[in-house]
């Protein structure tokens, strides 16, 4: 083989799916901290038309990336997440600061549900000069500071692991367009679109603050979540078939991280662990 095949001139991060999971195998613990998404929440409906959501955490993308990957997968998520909700109480049930389940990696995957908060007038996005990045309890109650303090408080007792950070994909998700008529007349839709964009921007803020961390831009990278892409890939929220196509994204678009990071990603295996090969600088 050619070396320079794993390399090629002017790839894009989901330019193929992976068959397997690529250089992702070199995490052998991972993280997903989420809402509904990442917890493979399914919608059923009675004959009378009454929903129930039912969190079924071995549909989970992040148990497919698990066995896609042939790593362990740990969910801390819930249907119905904010980032607020994990900070302030979530964590404590879900067991996200359990020194025995801490992993070498985590993937966040929340906003959709604090954009739905904001736009009813609870809270408000921020920005980055709400985050005091020596110490979290500094932070401001607003999303991006929730935010960043899980990544801080995760990197006080885990401090080489690795954090991916998800955007929201273009196209009407399954929250684009169900938030209530507005007094002042402004279209829901076209504002939680714009607030995308804005998490967008902070995430990479993010990754620019704190190290080891990176983006997964399906904002700019993910096919459309259009009616065609829904008609295929959820029925209320995402289908068996959506899930496990999310999971061939992320396990994708990291292994291209990876693979345009590779010295930055050299002792993995080292993470958590009391040792550190200083021979070869990274």
């Amino acid at each position: 083989m050619n070396i320079k095949d794993l390399f090629p001139e002017g790839e894009k991060p989901l330019d193929r799916l992976l068959p397997d999971g690529g250089f992702v195998g070199i995490f052998r613990t991972m993280g997903f901290i989420g809402d509904s998404l990442s917890s493979g929440e399914f919608e059923a409906t009675t004959a009378e038309g009454a929903k129930s959501y039912h969190d079924m955490y071995e549909y989970s993308w992040g148990q497919y990336v698990a066995r896609i990957a042939g790593l362990t997968a740990r969910n801390f998520s819930r249907g119905g997440m904010t980032a607020k909700e994990m900070a302030e109480s979530y964590h404590i049930p879900c067991r996200l600061y359990d020194r025995s389940l801490l992993c070498q990696g985590y993937v966040m995957a929340l906003g959709v549900n604090d954009v739905s908060q904001i736009l009813a007038g609870n809270g408000e996005l921020g920005d980055l000069s709400d985050i005091d990045p020596k110490n979290s309890e500094n932070n401001k109650k607003t999303f991006i500071g929730y935010y960043a303090a899980l990544i801080q408080r995760v990197r006080a007792l885990a401090p080489d692991c690795v954090f991916f950070l998800m955007t929201m994909p273009r196209g009407e998700n399954p929250a684009e367009g169900q938030s209530a008529p507005r007094a002042d007349g402004a279209d829901p839709a076209v504002l939680r679109a714009k607030m995308y964009d804005r998490i967008r921007e902070l995430l990479y803020g993010l990754a620019d603050m704190f190290p080891n961390v990176y983006v997964l831009d399906f904002r700019t990278y993910a096919p459309v979540y259009d009616e065609e892409f829904r008609r295929l890939f959820y029925y209320g929220h995402m289908s068996e078939c959506g899930y496990l196509l999310t999971a061939k994204m992320v396990v994708s678009y990291i292994d291209y991280i990876i693979r345009h990071n590779m010295r930055a990603f050299k002792q993995t295996a080292l993470i958590g662990l009391p040792y550190r090969n200083t021979t070869d600088a990274v």
